[in-house]
């Protein structure tokens, strides 16, 4: 975003706009500080002092037209909600419409949204129902990227199949839908403790027989909830555990270095920023990083990875950690887990009733 010709102040060219979401505006008066999110026609505005919040609904109001809804209870389809322990972002009105409208609203609960004793493979014979499984499956990913990060994975691996889907793909996409029935009163709560980022890299080698190329996992987690997540498929070939580990933790890293700079850029935000802890469950890919010279014999791809987390390990971006497979909460971002496992990583990430 820029401004307009024949209106540029020089050497303010790029004031109040974060240059690393061009959505997001700030400002700061007299110590005080005031931040304007703004998506498509919607726009929440929150700052230190009621006054300046007052101040800027103002001046826009008056350059616009607008509509003040008052004090933020839904934004984007969320149930924005201040509670005791802190805030909750909620979608079980979503979740409750698209059960109804999809029919699973009254089907029986299950207790994880993937079995994973199941190998999704490609459907080589006519397609069920494509248009549906293609309507279910958009739905779904609205909701895993909103505040459902339990249900990543499985909608990621499901929307591979979207073209030519089979009735294997449709029993497990049913499942999901009864698994969000039975967390249907589920919210992510941040708590505001602690005031630290921190986060969690997986990869899972190989996922079945059919399939070359692994997959990623990641997530970030600020004021004891996720603030940021992904489950993808990687794209590049791996030809080992440590390889797949190693690409899932670029990713991650590069992540980490975008939300660093985008808070790097928010005046509310103490500086220094410490570096993110970010925690991997392989020792084999923490000490390859940590080494300031690699085998010849790597290949192009993975070194040039790896060239990356040292960048980013130098610069104190990030610090590496290990953690114990069971404790790793982006485990669930890479794989079908058991019921208590789904249960565990779904608190560790913010998600509770």
């Amino acid at each position: 975003m820029e401004q307009p010709e024949g209106f540029i102040v020089k050497g303010q060219e790029h004031r109040y706009i974060n240059e690393h979401d061009k959505c997001v505006y700030y400002k700061e008066c007299d110590g005080d500080c005031v931040i304007l999110c703004l998506y498509v026609d919607d726009i929440l505005l929150f700052g230190t002092n009621l006054k300046i919040v007052k101040d800027v609904k103002s001046y826009l109001s008056r350059k616009f037209v607008m509509k003040d809804l008052g004090e933020a209870y839904i934004i984007l389809g969320m149930k924005l909600e201040r509670t005791q322990a802190g805030f909750t972002l909620d979608q079980s009105s979503s979740i409750e419409k698209m059960l109804k409208k999809f029919n699973y609203f009254t089907s029986n609960p299950v207790s994880t949204p993937y079995d994973p004793s199941v190998s999704l493979k490609k459907n080589n014979g006519e397609p069920v129902s494509q248009l549906k499984y293609s309507q279910m499956i958009e739905s779904l990913m609205y909701i895993a990227n909103k505040t459902r990060a339990d249900i990543a994975y499985v909608v990621g691996r499901l929307s591979r199949y979207t073209h030519n889907p089979s009735r294997d793909h449709w029993n497990d996409l049913e499942r999901v839908f009864k698994y969000l029935r039975g967390s249907l009163d589920y919210s992510i709560c941040y708590k505001g403790f602690p005031c630290v980022v921190e986060g969690y890299s997986d990869a899972n080698w190989i996922t079945d027989s059919s399939d070359v190329k692994s997959t990623s996992g990641y997530v970030f987690l600020l004021g004891g909830a996720a603030i940021s997540w992904a489950s993808k498929k990687q794209t590049i070939i791996s030809r080992s555990t440590m390889e797949s580990e190693l690409i899932a933790l670029d990713t991650a890293c590069t992540e980490a270095e975008w939300i660093k700079n985008f808070l790097l850029e928010i005046p509310i935000v103490n500086k220094p920023i410490p570096a993110f802890s970010i925690h991997c469950d392989n020792k084999a890919v923490i000490d390859l990083v940590r080494q300031a010279h690699t085998n010849k014999k790597m290949n192009r791809h993975i070194q040039v990875r790896y060239k990356s987390v040292r960048s980013l390990l130098n610069k104190e971006v990030v610090s590496l950690d290990f953690v114990k497979s069971e404790k790793n909460i982006a485990d669930q971002l890479t794989k079908g887990r058991s019921r208590n496992a789904v249960l565990d990583l779904s608190r560790g990430m913010g998600l509770s009733p």
